[in-house]
């Protein structure tokens, strides 16, 4: 018995000694306080690529901030990566007040919100593309420091993030790039042509992220224009800083033209869908809307599958990529991507055409045609809403909404010659507020080809201008290039007009600048 305490009695010493050593420094800790800086444990965005479809990014503290101090501190400027310092110091912004000292100062203004330790900034625009970005933050205080009677500020925090460069997709136009598609990418001034010389590209759309993109083609042997296939092709441009892709110009089939005939498509916003419209070859009674997965990998089996229902004319998919609106008689069908086709969920009987959805799906512009063959332009709700802008003796060409802004871009004709029915084509901009009209640009008229399309920080918008090749009656070589309205192309020339929101600067004056390249039907890269 007393062996065993003569053992015990040194440990319990140690014991003792070692909790007088650690109450003693719980006691200095108290006493002089938590030394320790708060700091910025993550960024959502730190060292990201991102697009139009990021909207918002998040900054998590090490412990509760003083929000106040915070939002008065948090500074987003662009680098100019030629002359960082110059750049950052002219243009530094704070996003409490939206205000920088350069006008030419790409701003992300954004609003605040706090969840604990989270603060996440939601930009109220898209990020200008092409655009490198610092987020810094410093001397911002903890939540407790002020009731403490201290004054410990944050460690200081600087974070980077990119947008995706400037980027447009168009057919060729010259002898070298004869109906191949080429992607030119306007931040770095590269050309890169992406699809071989044996096919002609009949129309095309990006995928989401911008890696690959479907398109209709034909051969270049053959002068029908209803034999054409689906393809993807990848662009080599990857969608992360950093992320491995596969080299552009790689080609995947993805539908044939062995027993149909494949006419329009249409690619959902997800990028997991694909509607054709389609044709049987030996039937023409059997005509009609085909659904198609995409697939994941290009091993897998591709299923089409016929939509049940009635046959439709103009179809376009709407922004949750779960229906299709397709012009049915006189009206519009609702066709749900997911259930029964045959029932739609809902019929818009006064509208013949859809010609754009907003992002969010809230809004869409629809065509009315009426009986004395003048059209409308009407703005219809998911509220049931619904609100004329225009009315006009030609064409309603295309409309695109603004994701900037509550602005609409359209590309109409009005009817300048009733015995020769010439149209002459312009673009307007119409605020969906105050629905005010801003004429932007006059083309020459029976111009009626023209396409356009809005760039996704609704900054710029591309348009062509179609040559027509005048025909004597001597048969077109096979490969020679054609509208949608069938008629041959001589040459093209591409335009990028800048573009200001209808809000702002509206005393300023925006002219169409030529781009240097030779082509037609452009698009935006997302």
């Amino acid at each position: 018995m007393t062996k065993t305490q003569k053992l015990i009695q040194p440990l319990d010493r140690i014991a003792i000694a070692v909790i007088l050593l650690l109450s003693l420094l719980i006691g200095l800790i108290i006493w002089k306080g938590d030394g320790v800086k708060p700091s910025v444990r993550n960024f959502t965005w730190q060292n990201q690529k991102i697009g139009a479809e990021d909207i918002s990014f998040s900054l998590t503290f090490s412990r509760p901030m003083d929000t106040k101090s915070v939002e008065e501190n948090l500074k987003v400027y662009p680098v100019d990566t030629k002359n960082p310092e110059d750049y950052a110091k002219n243009c530094l912004v704070n996003t409490k007040t939206s205000e920088d000292n350069s006008k030419n100062c790409p701003v992300l203004v954004g609003k605040i919100s706090w969840a604990g330790r989270r603060m996440v900034y939601t930009l109220v625009t898209p990020a200008p593309y092409g655009t490198n970005y610092k987020v810094q933050l410093a001397e911002a205080r903890d939540k407790f420091s002020l009731q403490e009677g201290k004054n410990r500020r944050m460690q200081p925090f600087i974070g980077s993030f990119s947008t995706r460069d400037r980027a447009i997709l168009y057919i060729g136009a010259n002898p070298e790039e004869q109906g191949q598609l080429v992607l030119y990418n306007l931040t770095q001034g590269q050309k890169k042509v992406i699809t071989p010389k044996d096919l002609i590209v009949m129309d095309f759309e990006p995928f989401p992220n911008g890696e690959k993109i479907l398109l209709s083609a034909r051969s270049s042997k053959t002068p029908d224009l209803l034999s054409s296939q689906l393809y993807t092709v990848t662009t080599g441009i990857p969608s992360q800083v950093g992320q491995e892709t596969e080299p552009a110009g790689k080609m995947d089939l993805v539908l044939d033209n062995k027993e149909y005939q494949n006419l329009k498509f249409d690619l959902s916003s997800d990028g997991q869908r694909i509607i054709v419209q389609r044709g049987k070859r030996d039937n023409p009674g059997d005509f009609g809307l085909w659904y198609i997965p995409v697939p994941s990998n290009a091993d897998d089996k591709i299923t089409p599958k016929k939509l049940q229902g009635k046959p439709g004319g103009d179809f376009l998919i709407t922004p949750d990529s779960k229906a299709v609106a397709v012009a049915q008689g006189q009206g519009t069908a609702i066709l749900s991507l997911e259930t029964d086709t045959t029932k739609p969920l809902d019929f818009l009987p006064q509208f013949g055409l859809v010609q754009a959805f907003s992002k969010d799906g809230s809004q869409a512009a629809m065509v009315k045609f009426n009986t004395d063959y003048t059209r409308d332009l009407f703005l219809v709700t998911n509220q049931g809403t619904q609100k004329q802008l225009l009315k006009t003796t030609g064409s309603i060409l295309n409309c695109q909404f603004d994701t900037a802004s509550p602005t609409l871009y359209c590309l109409l004709t009005q009817l300048i010659s009733q015995e020769q029915y010439i149209e002459q084509p312009y673009l307007v901009a119409i605020n969906l507020k105050t629905e005010q009209q801003k004429p932007l640009l006059v083309l020459p008229p029976g111009q009626r080809n023209v396409q356009m399309n809005l760039a996704p920080d609704g900054l710029g918008l591309l348009f062509d201008q179609v040559v027509s090749l005048e025909t004597t009656g001597v048969p077109l070589p096979a490969n020679t290039l054609k509208t949608d309205e069938g008629e041959p192309i001589a040459s093209s020339s591409l335009w990028l007009m800048p573009l200001l929101p209808l809000a702002e600067n509206t005393d300023i004056e925006m002219k169409p600048e030529a781009l240097p390249l030779v082509g037609f039907h452009p698009h935006w890269l997302p």
